[in-house]
């Protein structure tokens, strides 16, 4: 089943086109990964179909429904959820009231029905055990799960990654993989950007390279990174 389609999807400022008639596909519990250099609008995309940027031109279609014209919230109700590349957790509440937050605003649970899912959640991506930790005292990798946590907890179709694999040591991007792969075998469907591209490339089904605000490359993931072309952009000097 098709969950999400971007079609033609365009933002600019003034005269700087950040996203270039970008089009792209997802089909339920697919996983698509993203790379691209620094500021080739990746960040932006994520914005755009998450809500918080509205686009000049182009449309979003979430399981065939339009909704180019949602605001985040709205778009979050409808099964959009999202991490950002710095976490920035709610620090004097504990992990799993962080997830409360978002499943009670987030997914508009009921607070029974809230918990019992933050519960599963947390044990999901390895947080059971720091549940009632502060948030602001958790190391890094923690962090990283409870982002990934927040964004489960809003009950999304669809999960945006964003770097989430970011500052971890190879051990820790190994744990936080599993967690990944663990959603994507619940049926969520994920795009994910990621500079970490080993993590990137453990997980996703397809891979789509983003240069200059256009898309540039989509396909097998071994395929694309081996192009001589994306190497050549991606590294920013001849492969």
């Amino acid at each position: 089943m098709l969950l999400l389609q971007v079609t033609d999807l365009s933002k600019s400022y003034g005269a700087i086109k950040v996203t270039d008639r970008v089009s792209l596909s997802l089909a339920t519990g697919e996983a698509l990964g993203i790379i691209g250099p620094n500021g080739a609008g990746k960040s932006t995309l994520f914005n755009l179909i998450a809500g918080s940027v509205r686009p000049n031109a182009g449309s979003i279609s979430l399981l065939g429904s339009d909704i180019t014209g949602l605001s985040a919230a709205l778009r979050c109700r409808a099964g959009i959820g999202r991490s950002f590349q710095i976490p920035r957790p709610f620090g004097g509440l504990t992990v799993y009231e962080n997830l409360l937050v978002a499943a009670e605003f987030g997914a508009g649970e009921r607070a029974a029905e809230a918990g019992r899912d933050c519960m599963r959640i947390l044990k999901l991506v390895g947080l059971d055990r720091l549940a009632e930790s502060p948030a602001a005292k958790l190391r890094l990798l923690d962090r990283k799960r409870l982002e990934l946590a927040r964004g489960l907890a809003t009950k999304p179709k669809l999960l945006l990654l964003d770097e989430i694999a970011g500052g971890l040591t190879d051990l820790e991007c190994d744990s936080l993989i599993e967690a990944i792969r663990g959603v994507q075998a619940s049926g969520v469907g994920i795009i994910w950007i990621e500079h970490v591209v080993h993590a990137l490339m453990a997980v996703v089904d397809r891979l789509a390279v983003i240069a200059s605000g256009a898309k540039i490359a989509e396909g097998d993931p071994k395929e694309v990174f081996a192009s001589r072309v994306v190497q050549d952009i991606y590294l920013g000097v001849p492969a």
